[in-house]
């Protein structure tokens, strides 16, 4: 493979979040190796102008190998498994993916050019937080699969020192909608996330949606919530990627629009755009904080970046489009 000033291989590549990232890096141009092991990655949402190997990146010396034949600059790792109830349930699966697998990746970088890594994390490591909460929070993780990412983000801060790449950790809000082009979005509906449960209602003649918990401390006792779309957040990554070029610094940000929606203001608005559902109220769900929503000063300072898809209206009709194609 000719070098070219970044190659950039993406773990996960063929999820949710990967396969919007690689739509926005195959449009830049970017040289893009794509791995997945196909667990919860789906074939339809793999990228065909980018080169797919399927890999597991719990098998180092296969890693190894693509990252030095592909001569790798930079990687994207969002490979994990996200289900935050399950992570409860089966901390075995979870330990191995989550950690075990970071930990492999980062060893398969040894004596390589790699350096950047861009990591996914997540905004549940905080814990309970009242309010808006920034990056120099300590950590306080409650559920497992939050354990599970902030030591993925350990794992990625002490070998950065030991094979000198420099990195970007990126704690991710809630993550909704799907891509302008409609080409990919959500496929997975096992994690129960509220706006892909609202797309899959909004298909259905009698739509009934479910509220985990109304007696939280919040305004209206529900879960709150920073959603952004996930096509801003591939941009994130984007930009992190030029970042770390351009500056040789490594950053933490949050990725969020620093704005609190509660589960019941969502409802509200899916009730406008369809009538008759139903709503039910159930107990709390283990794993679920009461609120979290981004400071967002910090991310704003560092990357001058701006939203294009900040509303949550338009994230709601993104999922609902991609959701009808889905099913037609």
């Amino acid at each position: 493979m000719p070098e070219s000033n970044n190659n950039i291989l993406v773990t996960g590549a063929a999820g949710y979040i990967g396969s919007h990232v690689v739509e926005q890096l195959v449009k830049n141009k970017d040289k893009v190796i794509l791995i997945d092991n196909l667990v919860t990655g789906y074939k339809k949402l793999i990228n065909k102008k980018a080169k797919f190997i399927k890999a597991d990146i719990k098998n180092k010396s296969k890693i190894s190998k693509i990252i030095k034949d592909y001569n790798i600059t930079s990687i994207i790792h969002l490979a994990a498994y996200l289900n935050v109830s399950e992570a409860e349930t089966n901390k075995k699966k979870y330990y191995q993916n989550n950690i075990i697998g970071t930990k492999k990746l980062l060893e398969a970088c040894k004596s390589s050019n790699v350096k950047n890594i861009i990591f996914s994390s997540s905004c549940s490591i905080y814990g309970n937080v009242k309010g808006s909460v920034g990056e120099n929070k300590r950590p306080n993780p409650q559920g497992y699969y939050a354990y599970t990412k902030y030591k993925g983000e350990e794992l990625i801060k002490r070998y950065s020192k030991k094979y000198n790449y420099k990195y970007a950790i990126l704690r991710y809000f809630n993550v909704a909608g799907a891509s302008p082009s409609n080409k990919i979005g959500q496929i997975e509906k096992s994690h129960g996330q509220l706006v892909k449960n609202i797309a899959i209602q909004y298909l259905k003649k009698k739509p009934v949606m479910n509220i985990y918990g109304n007696n939280y401390r919040t305004k209206d006792g529900t879960c709150i919530r920073d959603y952004i779309h996930v096509s801003d957040l591939a941009d994130i990554h984007i930009k992190s990627i030029k970042y770390l070029t351009k500056n040789k610094k490594s950053i933490l940000l949050n990725c969020g629009y620093g704005k609190g929606y509660s589960v019941q203001q969502i409802i509200d608005i899916f009730k406008k755009i369809k009538k008759g559902v139903k709503v039910y109220y159930k107990k709390r769900r283990p794993g679920d904080i009461a609120q979290v929503y981004a400071d967002t000063k910090k991310f704003k300072k560092i990357l001058k970046w701006r939203p294009k898809y900040n509303n949550i209206k338009l994230i709601i009709q993104s999922a609902i489009k991609w959701e009808k194609k889905l099913n037609y």
